[in-house]
């Protein structure tokens, strides 16, 4: 590891430039070659909601010269929904967590409901009535809702579109009473007034929204619907390599700097050791695919 790294690293980034995983990706690439004294090159593999950068990280020759920002879609979802060339568990080597992003539960403001609790008793007085947008079937939305309406009890009809964009357009314009998305995706019609955000899917109250209580406070004390993205590399990389990237990552995350950049993309520095990471996406991929199996969730 005292030769570590001989030469320039890379960072696959399995999602098009410009959206949370490729900022992310990119910072901490620039933070990785800053400490390591050696260029880190961000790669973006985008395809098949982010698992075809995983395949390729996974075959990487196990070095630590080829590493890859992982996330909640291409690791904890993707394996019950669709078939994948690639076993979390089996074939990657976690390093660390970096940011994690809570959904927040947005209503239109014409919905008579200021808080969960409010809403959950209005879904239950008109079961079947109210409906949610979601960014596409089998979605990280998708089936947050479906964990919640399991959760709560709630009946409530789904609405897909083809993106954040298109589901937040028509919950602004009333069409659809209500979205369980990423905190980013709401930041703006919130602060505008568009939308009514009433509670966060994180159990501890975001830093980037400490006055949006969380669903787990509010009465489902175990409730936690985040998205997380995470660095790893191919499985059998040296553990000392591990431990070395474990120990500059939690480094450059530490700084205010890094906070001041996360919280701009509406998340919270999220660091763990590669133990914890390791079971995180274990439990994580439990999680989701007993939602996936409950609600019959299928791909679009």
């Amino acid at each position: 590891a005292q030769a570590y790294p001989s030469k320039p690293l890379r960072i696959i980034i399995p999602f098009p430039p410009g959206g949370a995983t490729d900022i992310s990706g990119r910072y901490i690439a620039q933070k990785l070659g800053e400490a390591f004294g050696q260029q880190a090159l961000p790669d973006n593999r985008p395809g098949a909601n982010g698992t075809i950068g995983l395949e390729l990280a996974a075959k990487a020759p196990p070095d630590g010269h080829t590493l890859v920002i992982g996330q909640t879609g291409n690791l904890a979802i993707s394996v019950s929904l669709t078939k994948v060339n690639y076993d979390p568990a089996r074939d990657f080597a976690p390093i660390s967590l970096v940011i994690a992003s809570p959904h927040a539960l947005a209503v239109h403001p014409s919905l008579p409901a200021r808080s969960i609790k409010e809403l959950i008793s209005l879904a239950r007085s008109k079961p079947g009535q109210l409906n949610y947008a979601s960014t596409g079937s089998g979605s990280a939305g998708h089936l947050g809702m479906e964990l919640l309406k399991k959760t709560t009890r709630m009946d409530l009809v789904h609405v897909p579109y083809k993106g954040a964009a298109p589901g937040l357009t028509d919950l602004v314009a009333g069409h659809v009473a209500l979205m369980f998305t990423s905190a980013l995706s709401t930041a703006h019609f919130q602060k505008t007034g568009k939308v009514l955000v009433l509670a966060v899917g994180s159990l501890q109250r975001s830093p980037s929204m400490p006055e949006v209580p969380t669903i787990a406070e509010s009465g489902y004390p175990h409730f936690e619907v985040i998205s997380w993205w995470g660095v790893l590399g191919p499985a059998a990389m040296p553990k000392d390599i591990v431990a070395r990237l474990n120990s500059e990552i939690a480094k450059v995350m530490a700084s205010p700097d890094a906070r001041d950049r996360i919280a701009a993309l509406g998340a919270d520095i999220m660091t763990s050791t590669p133990e914890q990471f390791a079971a995180y996406i274990k439990s994580e991929q439990a999680k989701w695919g007993q939602v996936i199996k409950d609600s019959g969730a299928r791909v679009d």
